[in-house]
This record gives C-alpha cells, sequence and structure tokens, in this order.
C-alpha cells in the first residue's frame, strides 16, 4: 500500500512537470528511478497492464491530478517566482545526474564486452569514446532544440480563457501535436510541452483543460482535448514501445544519449537574467531539488531496479 500511494505522489510531480514549457516529464521519471518499470509498463499488452496495476493506475491517476489540480498554481509559481522555481527543478535534474552516470557506464549482462569475441571487435576504450560521444550528441540536440524553440516557437504560455471553433483543421493539429508531444514526455530532457508550444498547440490544450472545470464549456472543451488525447495515448505506446526496445538491446548506449539530453536541459534551464528573483533563495531551491533527486535514487536504486524484470515478463 505504501508503494502505491509513493507511485501516485511521483505521478502527481511527472503530472505537473509535462505541463511547465522547457521541464520533461521524462526527466523526472529518471529523477525518481522509475524510467524502465515506467516505459516498459506502458503497453498493449492487456494481460502485463493488469499484472502491474500497482504500478500502472496509481502513475497514471497521480499524472492526471497533477496536470488538473496544479496548472493553476504552478502558473502562478512561474509568473511570481520565475527564477527559484527553475532553479529548483534544475537542481532535481543535476541530482538525478549520478544515477544516469553509473547506469551508463557500468556493465550489463546481456549486452556487454564480458566475451573475448566482442572485446577484439570493440576494445572498452572505445566503447568508451562512443558512449561520450553519444552524451555530446544528446547535448547538442537539445541545444538545437532550443533554438528551434527561441526562433519559432510561441513563447506565450498565457491564453485568454477563448476555445477556438472546432475544425478538422483544428482536429489533426491537435492530434499531431499531442502525439509528438507525447513522444517527447518520454524522452527525458525533452519538454512534450515544448514541442506543443513549437507546433502552436499549447494554449489550446491549456485553455480546454481549464474549460473543464467552468461550467457551460466543458462539452466544447472535451471535444477539443479528444484528438489532443488520442494523440497523447498514440504517442506514449509508440514512445514507450521503441525506447523500451532500446534500453533492453543496447542499454548503456540508450543511457548514453538519456545523459547527454539531461545534461543539455540543465544547460538550457539555465536562467540568463537573473534580476527576476532572489540568487541566494534559487541557490537554496537549487540545493533543495538537487538532495530530493540524489537521495531519493540512494534509497530507491535498488528496490526499483529489481523490480523492472518482472515488468519485463
Amino acid at each position: 500500500m505504501l508503494e502505491i500511494i509513493k507511485t501516485f505522489f511521483i505521478g502527481i510531480f511527472v503530472g505537473i512537470a509535462n505541463i511547465i514549457p522547457g521541464v520533461s516529464g521524462g526527466t523526472l521519471v529518471v529523477v525518481f528511478n522509475i524510467y524502465d518499470k515506467f516505459v516498459n509498463a506502458i503497453t498493449l499488452n492487456l494481460k502485463k497492464l493488469f499484472k502491474n496495476w500497482k504500478f500502472v493506475l496509481p502513475i497514471l491517476l497521480g499524472m492526471g491530478a497533477g496536470i488538473l489540480l496544479f496548472s493553476k498554481i504552478l502558473t502562478k509559481l512561474i509568473s511570481k517566482f520565475p527564477m527559484e522555481t527553475n532553479f529548483f527543478f534544475i537542481g532535481l535534474i543535476i541530482g538525478s545526474i549520478p544515477l544516469l552516470c553509473k547506469y551508463t557506464f557500468k556493465k550489463y549482462e546481456q549486452s556487454e564486452v564480458d566475451s573475448e569475441i566482442e572485446k577484439k571487435v570493440m576494445p572498452v576504450f572505445v566503447k568508451n569514446f562512443i558512449l561520450v560521444l553519444e552524451i555530446l550528441i544528446g547535448i547538442a540536440f537539445i541545444i538545437f532544440f532550443q533554438y528551434l524553440h527561441v526562433k519559432y516557437g510561441d513563447n506565450s504560455t498565457e491564453t485568454t480563457g477563448i476555445l477556438p471553433e472546432i475544425s478538422l483543421k483544428l482536429v489533426l493539429k491537435l492530434f499531431i501535436g499531442g502525439l509528438l508531444g507525447a513522444v517527447a514526455m518520454i524522452i527525458p530532457g525533452i519538454s512534450g510541452s515544448l514541442i506543443m508550444l513549437i507546433l502552436n498547440v499549447y494554449t489550446v490544450i491549456i485553455a480546454a483543460i481549464s474549460g473543464l472545470l467552468v461550467k457551460g464549456t466543458f462539452i466544447h472543451s472535451a471535444l477539443i482535448l479528444l484528438p489532443a488525447g488520442l494523440g497523447i495515448i498514440t504517442g506514449l505506446f509508440a514512445g514507450a514501445k521503441l525506447i523500451s526496445l532500446l534500453i533492453e538491446k543496447v542499454p548503456q548506449y540508450t543511457y548514453a544519449v538519456i545523459l547527454g539530453l539531461i545534461i543539455g536541459s540543465v544547460l538550457v534551464m539555465i536562467p540568463h537574467d537573473f534580476s527576476n528573483g532572489n540568487i541566494v533563495i534559487s541557490i537554496i531551491f537549487l540545493g533543495l531539488g538537487f538532495c530530493l533527486a540524489f537521495f531519493s535514487t540512494l534509497f530507491t536504486g535498488k528496490s526499483n531496479k529489481s523490480e523492472v524484470p518482472e515488468i519485463n515478463q
């Protein structure tokens, strides 16, 4: 029961992260050391879903609660305390990096250079060079992604609350935006909501979520969220299946790219202007975020890692 409650609260944090442009929900899944379980649990295999309902149900309910209940609160925190909030999330991300380094450079039983044949084909120093190169590629990708966002994205996260008229063009746009955003949610370091911002569907979706709680706009909001929801579900299953396969077949190389993406996300999240907050308080919040993530991985790493094979069965 305690594990179910813990998973539910982790889901709340992941849901909150997914509605903040620039913050990756996939990164927080890594922070709480349940990434393998998460990507393996998202499946169309009903037998596996029912078998792992103690993980799947609370994580999904938590994500839904985080998105519905905390969207307005987070919007106010970001608008009133932008630097302090940003540094807290930076601390969370940095705190997860030691664990990812361990996963990247450790030896895995199924795909390591333990056999003499593999040692001759690929010496250890060559493999480590490739891993470092993949980390650098991940960092470069995030920086390039941020450049696209600055140049082409809609930087406004505010909405007027006015819902657009439903049309075929809007439905297709919401479906594609939801699909690509969901795939990004699975990948640590890449913000799904930032993808939606670039595709100019984020403000519409946020307005529709708020509209669900307003009398008289529920049906209109639900009709707008339907294609976006279908796109998100499709993207989650497709993205999770791909990453699950990569972690199973080439774990070190997969974690190397993920590590690069997460380091890159820290670099682009560092604010350029330090006049919008208190630097001392921001550093304190950075430390709190780091401690929360780092000690969380220390205390939960062994138990969570041991449960991954059960999900894969």
